[in-house]
């Protein structure tokens, strides 16, 4: 028997179906980030989320090395301390995996069972990819940029390192980063020590951990990663069917959860009279330009304060008043970026729930202190 017989990811679930061990087990290994955390500006790192997919590699700082290879004029090879004299960049970016929301969805895709806490923003600093490819020299002919981390791995079948690619124009933009720090501080080991790639504005899986390669390559790059895994596909039953790739981050809000909650079902519990909402806004295709709030479930809207954007990919703080009244509320929160994209009010599907943006309502009860 196959491991690809024993388990099938990315398939689409049962409509009875629950959340399965396997799921179970994904997200007992990865986590989100708690949602009262988008109060920091900048994310502790073990309050970002984590999504590993294969095995978090023990790397030595000493003997590790990062080679540029292939259809360049200079192969280079570099250690740590080599990269860390290069010239310093610090780039303050939100990463967002790009199946979050996936749990949402009806009918389920069964993979990292995901709600809405798959985001956090940090602090990156690293040198700008661009300089090392240009130490090597891109040669002509080049056509995508291949990044190999340490991570390696089985999914559906294929056994490979965890590997992804971008185009040379997009490998070439003077924002992406060859990273060694978080917060000012070395990588911990799940976010991808002692290096990794930091692509801002795209997904989370374009942020290749645990980097060690760098292939310049006169082709476009069939790995799996690129032209299987992360692909966006609305209909379950065309296999044939290559889908679109998953690239930059969709427009979303979230709401910072109000008041305290109930243990169980996380429902908020706010006292009556007037609260400052606030939250989090961002987007991979520009800088967020508006966001609305409603409290009765969508149906009215108000604008929300909107902060400006510390850097061109980090998250916005926004906040709004609130008058709160006894009772039960839904409320709700969409972002509109400077590309014109909305923050839509239903979830697009995909087979492998991915891109999902659409507004969650944030259930709150509106009750009296106890008596004591």
């Amino acid at each position: 028997m196959s491991v690809d017989q024993v388990s099938t990811p990315s398939r689409v679930a049962e409509p009875d179906e629950g959340i399965t061990l396997e799921e179970l087990a994904l997200a007992s290994r990865n986590h989100a980030m708690p949602l009262e955390a988008m109060r920091y500006d900048v994310t502790p790192p073990g309050l970002h989320y984590v999504l590993t997919h294969y095995d978090i590699p023990m790397l030595d700082p000493a003997t590790w090395r990062l080679t540029v290879r292939g259809l360049v004029d200079r192969p280079i090879s570099v250690d740590l301390e080599t990269l860390k004299a290069m010239p310093r960049h610090t780039s303050r970016v939100t990463l967002e995996c790009a199946g979050n929301g996936r749990a949402h969805l009806t009918p389920r895709p069964v993979s990292q069972p995901w709600l809405t806490g798959a985001v956090g923003t940090a602090d990156w600093t690293g040198v700008r990819l661009v300089d090392l490819l240009e130490d090597a020299g891109i040669a002509r002919g080049a056509v995508d940029v291949v990044f190999s981390g340490a991570d390696h791995g089985l999914d559906r079948g294929t056994e490979d390192d965890y590997r992804r690619a971008l185009g040379v124009a997009d490998a070439t933009s003077e924002e992406i980063l060859v990273a060694y720090e978080m917060n000012g501080q070395p990588l911990p080991p799940q976010h991808g020590f002692p290096v990794r790639l930091v692509v801002p504005g795209w997904y989370g899986m374009a942020h290749v951990k645990w980097l060690c390669d760098i292939e310049v390559v006169d082709h476009a790059f069939e790995g799996f990663q690129n032209a299987v895994a992360y692909r966006i596909k609305r209909n379950a039953e065309d296999a044939d069917d290559p889908g679109t790739p998953v690239t930059r981050i969709e427009p979303r809000a979230l709401l910072v959860p109000p008041g305290f909650p109930d243990f169980m079902s996380r429902t908020r519990v706010v006292r009556p009279g007037t609260h400052l909402l606030e939250g989090r806004a961002w987007s991979g295709w520009g800088v967020v330009r508006r966001v609305e709030v409603s409290t009765d479930d969508g149906h009215t809207w108000v604008d929300a304060d909107l902060e400006p954007a510390p850097d061109r990919h980090a998250w916005q703080r926004f906040t709004c008043p609130w008058e709160a009244t006894d009772g039960q509320h839904y409320l709700r929160v969409r972002a509109h970026d400077a590309s014109g994209r909305v923050q839509g009010d239903e979830p697009a599907w995909t087979t492998g729930g991915f891109a999902n943006n659409a507004d969650e309502a944030v259930r709150v009860v509106v009750m009296e202190e106890p008596p004591r």
